[in-house]
Parts: C-alpha cells; structure tokens; sequence
C-alpha cells in the first residue's frame, strides 16, 4: 500500500496535518457546560448564588445579554397538534415514552434542540424535543405521537405529569427565591460558571424538566 507522501504533495499533507492539530486544538478549547437546577439564593451584581437541587452551593455569572425564559404552569389541552414540544420522560418497556414533564415551547423556539437524547431529570431519563403529530386519549393519559427530524416517539403522558409552557421573561424574575433551571452554563478557564440564559419557574413552581 503506497505512503500517503507517494501519490498526495507534500505541501498538501502539511497543510491537512496543521488543519487537523487545529480542529483538534479547537475541539479542546471548547468550553465544558453545566446543567444547574436550583434556587436562587442571593444576587450580587451578575453573580447569582444559587442553592442547587442537591444541596450544593454554586455561584453563576450571567451576560449582559442575558435572555430569561418564564415556566408558568398550563394544561394538556394547550398541546395541539403542531405544538412544538419537550418531553422529560422514563422509557417504557414497549418503547414508548412515559413523560415526567411536557413543556410547550414558544413559536419563536420551534427548533430548538430538536431531537431525542439522554436526560438527567431522573436515572435513565430521556428528552424528546419535537412537533407534536397527533394526540389521543388513552385510560392512562393521553399519548401524544411526536416527530422529530430523525424519528418519533409515542408518549404517554399521565395525569400526574407537570405540564409547563415557556414565555418571554424578564431579567426583574431573576431574584433570590427564584426557582431556575440553567441549561448549559459554561465552566470557563479559572474555573467560574457563566450563563447567557435562564429558565425561572412562575408563581413559585420549579421548572419541572
């Protein structure tokens, strides 16, 4: 089998080699992200000190850009079809999916994390971000078929499931007491946590997802 230097210029190698050490070196500089549930115990400038749902103490920077999303509870009736959705869910044993949470996403969210994938809500937990396709009611809820651009999913949502809808919210909600979900604070280089966005439960509730 020939050398790559045989039949490709060496200039070229070069050139591929010092792309790869950079896509590399790029990869690694990404930085980490922390998924943070919590209530907010103190605000001090941009420093919030939030109370974490396993008892921890963690300070969080927030941006000036800071975008703030409400969680305010609603009803399953206000998912339709077409409703672009999240789902918290505990996988089932006939491969549905048994929510523990829906929220609702806004019409300017539609997108957002499209997709199904692990979730830390509970051990094994999963998460399907999607469009709902269509809904019926079962004797043990109603399920809801959703699609996503690699598949679908039957959930089964039962009467017992938090269902949250998100609105444009505003940087006065973020306040000690505040019930917050942050969904990917950056762990940057001396070790602090940084976020551009936050979750805050309404009228005391803790976003459920």
């Amino acid at each position: 089998m020939p050398k790559i230097s045989s039949w490709m210029p060496r200039s070229l190698v070069a050139s591929l080699a010092v792309v790869s050490v950079l896509a590399s070196s790029a990869w690694a500089q990404q930085p980490q992200t922390v998924r943070i549930r919590g209530t907010i115990e103190s605000v001090d400038g941009k420093t919030l000190s939030i109370k974490t749902r396993e008892g921890t103490d963690v300070k969080v920077n927030v941006t000036d850009d800071l975008s703030v999303i409400g969680i305010a509870k609603t009803s399953l009736s206000e998912i339709k079809q077409g409703s672009y959705i999240g789902v918290s869910a505990m996988p089932q044993p006939d491969g549905s999916q048994k929510a523990i949470a829906v929220h609702i996403f806004m019409d300017s969210q539609r997108g957002a994390g499209e997709g199904f994938r692990p979730w830390d809500l509970r051990p094994n937990s999963t998460m399907t971000n999607a469009t709902v396709a269509e809904t019926v009611a079962s004797v043990d809820g109603q399920v809801i078929q959703v699609k996503y651009k690699d598949g679908e999913k039957k959930v089964v949502v039962p009467p017992d499931a938090a269902i949250v809808a998100f609105a444009a919210g505003d940087k006065a909600e973020v306040k000690p007491g505040a019930k917050v979900i942050i969904f990917g604070a950056k762990k940057l280089d001396d070790g602090s946590l940084e976020t551009n966005r936050i979750g805050v439960g309404r009228d005391g509730i803790a976003p459920p997802m």
